[in-house]
């Protein structure tokens, strides 16, 4: 007998709040293709973000009050009354008002009480400040999702599909289950053939979803659920193409949507920030062979880039340029470490003391050089280096890359350094590991777009 085609589709926060659009574009554009697929559902567009702290600047939200104990219930009720505003913008397209307001409502009242609850705990000194606060942490992360997902089964069913909300956030059940656990008992007793499944980004198991994934934990969710109930695709929608470049950078009209590549240049590109799925997402999906595609949600017509686990281009190229201006180049610089077994240990064990990991490495006789985040950066990180090592010194710099799943070939290399020379960028640093999947190269932090220009227009075009 033959099993129909499961497919699990990660809508994200910027996509989720066009979610007219996404109806016509993906949930409803194929008639004859409604049923047999499950949206795992962002918040929408910047509520996590007031919920927690802003993801990118580090700005605090809602969480952050609660742990400094401030004046946290305002700014919950003021969340509630912005949410409001954002259920009367879709009442047009179908959403009950006064369902959608009464859940989200009472799901804030209910978040302040517990808080409150917490707070009095907290204040008692009895107990784990860390276990508290990652469960306040998890707490209001959850609040986001529920309401989108919510909000989402309840357009669909308003305008004549069966529709359901599936509840991954374990609000209204105390049963210590795994996060595992919890997804096989959600969807135990739904056909995803007989219904449009909108499921939580946020899933409530007992290991905290949050302690190791923290803000990639609706893509673990996506991924675990696309697992667990054996999907044959999962799908990604974002706002954006998966391109040759950033189009800001490069230009609209140089770059080109990527169409296939594999799981190890997805890995490549989370590395240095450039995410198509959160690495620790992407493996369970690779291990089960389960493709992922990556869609422009607001290009319905493009078939997007399909990631695989074998695809090799069939004829060498780079695929991609990216990079990131927000690292720096730590250097060690030490006369014994030459010939010296285990050195690089010493360096590895203060990095991890720290819970810093490098980007990229570079060494020689009596140098160490690592390319990391400049927010891992620290006093204390370099303080601890300069107890132990003769010199250590960092500067802000950039890193550029060009990766492909097909990039052996004699003289790659060499083209991109010359375009590089040609353009007057001087290369700080170099990496290429035998693999061949990815071209580093350090540069000055003010030639970051220029490098990527250069090496854009030498290798992609």
């Amino acid at each position: 007998m033959h099993t129909p085609p499961l497919r699990v589709e990660k809508i994200g926060g910027t996509s989720m709040s066009r979610f007219p659009e996404i109806v016509d574009n993906i949930i409803l554009r194929n008639p004859d293709d409604i049923y047999g697929r499950i949206y795992i559902v962002s918040a929408y567009s910047g509520i996590t973000n007031e919920l927690l702290e802003h993801k990118k600047t580090g700005n605090p939200g809602i969480y952050q009050l609660f742990r400094e104990q401030q004046n946290y219930p305002r700014k919950l009720l003021d969340l509630r009354d912005n949410l409001f505003k954002l259920n009367e913008a879709l009442a047009p397209v179908g959403l009950n008002l006064d369902e959608a307001n009464d859940f989200i409502g009472d799901h804030i009242d209910l978040t302040i009480n517990i808080l409150r609850s917490m707070d009095n705990v907290l204040s008692s000194g009895y107990v784990s400040h860390k276990a508290l606060l990652l469960a306040a942490r998890e707490l209001l992360a959850s609040l986001g999702e529920m309401h989108s997902a919510f909000n989402s089964a309840n357009i669909l069913k308003n305008q004549g599909y069966n529709s359901t909300f599936v509840d991954l956030s374990g609000w209204e059940d105390s049963r210590q289950l795994t996060i595992d656990e919890r997804i096989k008992d959600s969807f135990s007793s739904i056909d995803p053939f007989a219904t449009i499944c909108f499921a939580t980004g946020y899933t409530k198991g007992k290991e905290g979803i949050m302690r190791e994934f923290d803000r990639g934990y609706s893509e673990v969710t996506f991924s675990k659920v696309a697992v667990l109930l054996g999907a044959t695709e999962a799908i990604i929608h974002k706002e954006y193409h998966l391109c040759s470049g950033d189009p800001l950078v490069i230009g609209e009209d140089q770059i080109h949507p990527v169409c296939n590549t594999n799981f190890d240049v997805a890995d490549q590109l989370a590395d240095v920030g450039m995410e198509a799925i959160h690495p620790k997402a992407s493996k369970p999906l690779e291990i089960n062979n389960i493709p992922i595609r990556i869609k422009n949600a607001f290009d319905p017509d493009h078939s997007g880039t399909l990631i695989t686990k074998d695809f090799i281009a069939p004829k060498s190229k780079v695929e991609i340029v990216t990079g990131s201006d927000k690292v720096v180049s730590l250097e060690i610089h030490d006369t014994r470490m030459v010939g010296e077994v285990g050195f690089d240990l010493r360096i590895m064990q203060v990095l991890a003391k720290h819970q810093v990991s490098y980007i990229s490495k570079a060494t020689n006789a009596n140098t160490i050089a690592m390319i990391i985040a400049d927010r891992d950066c620290s006093p204390e990180l370099l303080g601890d280096l300069g107890d132990k090592f003769e010199s250590v010194s960092s500067r802000p710099v950039a890193i550029v890359c060009a990766i492909g799943s097909n990039i052996g070939q004699p003289g790659i290399l060499a083209r991109a350094a010359q375009a590089l020379a040609a353009d007057e960028i001087n290369i700080l640093a170099v990496s290429q590991t035998p693999r061949q999947t990815n071209m580093q190269f350090i540069v000055e932090r003010i030639q970051f777009a220029q490098a990527q220009r250069a090496l854009h227009r030498a290798l992609c075009m």
